[in-house]
């Protein structure tokens, strides 16, 4: 993945559109913004168009519309942003990375709970 895949605010506001429904027209995507967001549909489009270019969408024409359909999933996405944030803050030290959220960020028991239960199961994973 490029370094092409830096997404704005607002174009990460409508992938997240893009990856829950699947596909979409401009009016389509339009109709899944939170209502108090005022987007031009001239915006939504233009800001479609700019995801194409950058190749983070496909688009399909069908009469006069624009089907968008994202190049890859939401889960490939997020794994190339983490590891480009790894790469660029914590020097490609992934344990850099949990020690500054488990330090900096105020975590409840369930969440440390949850955590502890993921670290576990990794750990019998690897024993395997």
């Amino acid at each position: 993945m490029s370094e092409n895949y830096a997404l704005t605010p607002v174009e990460l506001e409508l992938m997240e559109i893009l990856w829950k429904i699947g596909e979409g027209t401009v009016r389509e995507v339009m109709a899944h913004l939170t209502p108090n967001r005022d987007l031009a549909y001239t915006s939504v489009s233009t800001i479609l168009r700019i995801l194409q270019q950058k190749k983070i969408l496909s688009a399909k024409k069908v009469g006069k519309q624009h089907i968008y359909i994202p190049c890859f999933s939401k889960q490939i996405f997020a794994t190339h942003s983490v590891d480009k944030m790894v790469k660029q803050i914590f020097s490609g030290n992934s344990v850099d990375l949990v020690a500054h959220l488990v330090d900096k960020k105020a975590l409840s028991m369930d969440e440390i709970t949850t955590i502890q239960t993921l670290l576990d199961a990794k750990k019998k994973e690897m024993v395997k």
